[in-house]
């Protein structure tokens, strides 16, 4: 391992241990360059064996022992929450003698998959619309409302929100979410400033558009 990862192949690996070690490429966000990847195997961070129409990255005895001792290293500018984080965590591994691999665990068994019979196909039906920007932004927030009983300003979280909503699949809700993301004047996302509170439907209701989980909407007056 001569080579060291950049911020961009040190944040791939922490995104994969925070997947216990092991995910499809597919569904690692922010999206991982062949560059990247080819770099990390290169320098035996990583293995990566097909599995379907994907890659099945794996974090090697050697990535793992490389995070665990360089937490401080610098990230990409855009995750300095994960940054700070990393640093209190590797402070605390020092308190209590624990390792990387202990605090992140091991993975919990896949559910195995079921080989289903082929079915003759039908036509396709048509489902409702898909609400234009304006549309979904005005659904956004009609959901807010009722769940804060008319007023604005208060937190509302978004396993809440998603369930209001449950006429639109998450994708569309994501959109929606997304665009307030990029800068709506009165609306924003938000954290839990306390990520022991969260449970797991919070975790599964959040939108993380950069590996940055958001679990509140906010709308002002």
């Amino acid at each position: 391992m001569s080579v060291t990862p950049t911020p961009k192949q040190a944040l791939i690996l922490w995104c994969l241990l925070g997947r216990h070690g092991s995910a499809l490429q597919s569904a690692i966000t922010p999206r991982i360059d062949k560059a990247d990847r080819e770099a990390l195997i290169a320098g035996r961070y990583l293995e990566a064996v097909r599995e379907g129409r994907s890659l099945r990255l794996t974090v090697t005895d050697g990535g793992w022992n490389w995070a665990g001792a360089h937490m401080r290293e610098p990230l990409p500018p855009g995750f300095r929450v994960l940054q700070d984080w990393l640093e209190r965590l590797q402070v605390d591994l020092a308190t209590t003698g624990r390792t990387l691999a202990d605090l992140v665990g091991t993975a919990p068994e896949e559910p195995a998959s079921v080989v289903r019979a082929p079915r003759a196909r039908k036509p396709a039906a048509k489902g409702p619309r898909k609400p234009g920007p304006k549309q979904l932004r005005a659904r956004i927030e009609a959901a807010y409302l009722a769940l804060t009983g008319g007023e604005r300003a208060r937190a509302v979280r978004l396993s809440a929100l998603r369930t209001h909503l449950g006429d639109l699949n998450r994708a569309t809700v994501d959109a929606g979410l997304a665009a307030i993301l990029r800068g709506d004047r009165t609306a924003r996302l938000s954290q839990f400033s306390d990520p022991k509170s969260l449970d797991a439907a919070e975790r599964e209701a959040a939108f993380s558009p950069a590996g940055e989980p958001f679990h509140i909407l906010w709308i002002q007056s």
